[in-house]
């Protein structure tokens, strides 16, 4: 046995977490299993109903993209080796659904923060930014996103009711320019994303009127 497998190595999606100014790496959250399915959904921003009729073609914005996935999280293959997976038998799979929860939850040095400013008599407290979250699903879409959804099933317990099974049900909403502006890294990312988009489309086989069954258009 050389150890060489021909099995394709599988790659993860997840969600990274950057700092929105520095766009320094504060966490990578990768899906234990890819879920078998993710829907996509693209709102169109067009013009108004009542618009002239010159306005009828033309688009204010970037569609408004979201995103639905279900994801599974499972300790079962880490408790067949306890002595290897400490955190697994003492506290399940809660990380990583706490880690998962900080996705909406500012921290709690945060909202201490914001205490102590309002107990100084701060009249007005900006609200606090989190971390831009970027969906990562393979090399050519990563997206800035917010978690406009987000559930979670508990279906397993260890005996001291720690979860070790688990579904998450999460919406994302892509942040576009038209949220961050331009100058913004998640702005950037977003450009670089629908660029990649269109060169996918620019490769997308070209058919002819005769696959529509018509000569051409009247």
């Amino acid at each position: 046995m050389s150890g060489y497998s021909q099995s394709p190595r599988i790659i993860k999606g997840g969600i990274v977490l950057i700092d929105p100014k520095s766009a320094q790496v504060r966490r990578v959250i990768a899906l234990q299993y890819n879920p078998d399915t993710l829907t996509r959904t693209l709102q169109a921003q067009q013009v108004g109903e009542g618009a002239e009729h010159a306005q009828a073609l033309r688009l204010k914005g970037p569609a408004v993209e979201t995103i639905k996935l279900e994801a599974e999280i499972d300790a079962t293959d880490q408790l067949e080796f306890p002595d290897q997976h400490n955190v697994a038998v003492e506290a399940g799979i809660a990380p990583q659904l706490a880690a998962l929860e900080s996705l909406i939850n500012p921290t709690a040095a945060d909202l201490l923060a914001g205490k102590v400013l309002a107990s100084t008599g701060t009249l007005e407290i900006a609200p606090m930014e989190s971390a831009l979250a970027l969906f990562v699903w393979g090399a050519r879409r990563i997206v800035p996103v917010r978690v406009s959804e987000f559930s979670i099933t508990e279906e397993a317990f260890d005996p001291l009711l720690n979860p070790i099974r688990a579904k998450v049900n999460l919406g994302l909403r892509v942040l576009s320019i038209d949220d961050l502006g331009f100058d913004h890294k998640g702005g950037g990312l977003f450009m670089a994303y629908l660029q990649s988009r269109e060169k996918l489309a620019s490769r997308a086989a070209k058919s002819g009127f005769d696959a529509l069954a018509i000569g051409g258009i009247p």
